[in-house]
């Protein structure tokens, strides 16, 4: 039994298609920068935003209706889900998923009752796997909905919680494995404070960087190849939240020595709610040696919430695709769509027609992306406007090879006074959009 009306997967057709549910740019197979496009962008569809949302908000009720959101029998709804999940990845030829423990398979009362119900959906999506060659881009535990975790997981002021949050993280880290994943994320959703009057944020703190180096020292010992990620998020549900942006995490991550092991997972949202751009958080993380995967998404610059719209503006995209080239590409990250479609798109096809919009873009940006790294353009102008730290002089100077005395002495002897020159940011902008 289908859920969606299309039957036939979204196919390149090129630039001059008109058919509404068709490829323009994204071609799987098409070389780009050595690689294929399947192999640059490695896109993922994400479990909850795709099956779990039934299109409810703060102030109304589900607007879906899917057939098991209201199932009294919650293990037939989440086969059926995992069904769904996989119809879904073959009409849009996404090849990776990524899910939350609770949204795979329903919470019991026990822990060990959750963790039988995760393992038995488990063994289904690996049968779905090897049928359909999908790959798991990554896991995570959901340590946030429940009303055990309302002040917080690791960072939670009752020691029990932290214990529970560490066995629930150890089964969903077994079961990544299991499938094959490819990394596993750690999201702090609730790992902050709603007031500073009741909080010990120095205990919180390092609570938060024990279960951390506790799920380290658990993927060496399993031997998780993939890396873990930290996914920030400055706010909301919280006031503060402890994984802020990617400096913020890059502190807890040096602090533990742990950088080799953990990388960041960057979402497009977060970053705007730390008052950021996308990808400004992307070209720190590279700079800092911690650049893992994305949660691709699009938040409204205006509500100032995490609305989780799927993402089209390639401009915006092609700034952060010539972020992700210079830092590599991607290794085991991907491009996960951590976003929804609107609470009025309740025909099933529209899931379907976000996805395969979003994937448009994404390429658009990457093939502008690849040209302007072919080209050189705007490499030559950002490595001329700091060619002078190339000279001998000045190498010396950030190597520490001169102390301040010395540096004084230099500019005094050699009259050194510096001559502003222009940044050409408009013309840089201008760059940008001829190759859009």
């Amino acid at each position: 039994m289908t859920f969606f009306t299309a039957k036939k997967p979204a196919k390149y057709e090129g630039p001059k298609s008109k058919k509404e549910l068709a490829f323009r740019f994204y071609d799987k197979k098409k070389k780009v920068l050595g690689k294929s496009m399947a192999e640059q962008l490695r896109f993922a569809m994400c479990w909850w935003h795709s099956t779990c949302w039934p299109g409810s908000d703060p102030f109304g009720g589900d607007t879906f209706l899917r057939p098991w959101h209201h199932s009294s029998d919650e293990m037939g709804a989440a086969h059926q889900k995992a069904d769904v999940m996989f119809e879904a990845m073959d009409l849009t030829g996404i090849d990776y998923f990524c899910f939350h423990d609770r949204d795979i398979a329903p919470e019991g009362s026990t822990l060990k009752e959750s963790n039988a119900n995760v393992s038995a959906i488990a063994r289904y999506i690996e049968k779905h796997m090897a049928k359909s060659k999908k790959k798991l881009l990554w896991g995570t535990a959901n340590l946030f909905s429940n009303r055990r975790f309302m002040a917080g997981a690791a960072t939670n002021p009752d020691a029990d919680v932290f214990a529970y949050c560490a066995a629930q993280i150890k089964h969903c880290m077994d079961v990544t494995k299991g499938l094959g994943g490819e990394n596993y994320v750690m999201w702090g959703g609730r790992e902050g404070y709603e007031t500073l009057l009741n909080t010990n944020i120095g205990h919180e703190l390092e609570a938060a960087k024990r279960m951390l180096s506790l799920v380290v020292e658990y993927k060496h010992k399993i031997n998780f190849k993939g890396p873990i990620l930290i996914e920030p998020k400055p706010q909301e549900p919280t006031k503060h939240q402890y994984d802020y942006d990617v400096a913020t995490v890059y502190s807890m991550i040096s602090s533990l020595g742990l950088q080799k092991d953990v990388k960041v997972n960057i979402e497009q949202n977060h970053a705007i709610l730390a008052g950021h751009t996308f990808e400004h958080e992307i070209a720190l993380a590279s700079a800092l040696g911690i650049f893992g995967s994305i949660d691709l998404n699009r938040g409204d610059y205006q509500s100032g919430w995490d609305t989780d719209q799927f993402i089209v503006d390639v401009p915006e995209l092609t700034v952060a695709m010539y972020e992700i080239l210079k830092a590599g590409g991607f290794k085991t990250g991907g491009m996960n769509f951590d976003a929804k479609i609107r609470r009025q798109s309740i025909d099933p096809d529209d899931l379907i027609h976000a996805h395969v919009g979003s994937m448009d873009a994404c390429a658009k940006a990457l093939l502008n992306a690849a040209a302007l790294i072919e080209s050189g353009e705007l490499k030559s102008i950002v490595d001329q406007r700091y060619a002078s730290w190339s000279l001998p002089r000045n190498k010396a100077m950030l190597a520490g090879k001169e102390s301040l005395a010395d540096i004084a002495k230099r500019v005094e002897k050699n009259n050194i006074n510096p001559h502003p020159t222009s940044g050409k940011q408009e013309r840089l902008e201008n760059l940008i959009n001829r190759y859009c």
